[in-house]
């Protein structure tokens, strides 16, 4: 696996059956990290019907993680009635920080990014315009455009605590 590319669902805070066919992990608004469909290495050659299809032009080699979160999201002053939740942040960055030490993933801009991230790096793919994820409700200070690395810098401080 080369990458990590962080989603929200914009669901509720439980995955559901279709959410689980498109994304590895999904973590619940608990922290729980729930297991989807496919595992990560179904996502090395992706095989119509057999993989997590949850980057459009960025499947192949990357891990989809999501929040279970930002259902009826508009807009950083109308996040929606499942905005994502600070114990929810945390878990996922911690997770993700395990998921970069198994798989031996740098935590770079190029290997651990937002959907938001790969579609702007990648504007002739369907992830293009994506806007997953533009605001942090747990840390509003935090800028779309700095979302990216505010996630990675959480995650290297995870990695070197030791998770």
């Amino acid at each position: 696996m080369k990458r990590i590319i962080i989603h929200w669902s914009a669901g509720t805070y439980y995955p559901t059956d279709y959410e689980k066919e498109h994304y590895h992990f999904l973590i619940d608004k608990d922290g729980v990290v729930h297991n989807g469909k496919f595992k990560p290495e179904d996502n090395e050659i992706c095989r119509v019907g057999k993989y997590a299809a949850h980057t459009g032009g960025g499947n192949t080699g990357s891990i989809g993680v999501a929040f279970c979160a930002m259902a009826g999201f508009k807009n950083k002053n109308s996040a929606g009635d499942y905005p994502i939740l600070k114990k929810q942040f945390e878990s996922v960055m911690s997770f993700c920080a395990s998921l970069c030490k198994k798989y031996n993933i740098l935590i770079t801009a190029q290997n651990v990014m937002t959907h938001y991230e790969f579609g702007l790096k990648n504007p002739k793919t369907t992830s293009a315009g994506k806007i997953d994820i533009i605001y942090l409700p747990p840390y509003p200070w935090v800028s779309k455009d700095e979302v990216g690395s505010f996630i990675r810098s959480k995650i290297k401080w995870y990695k070197l605590k030791g998770v």
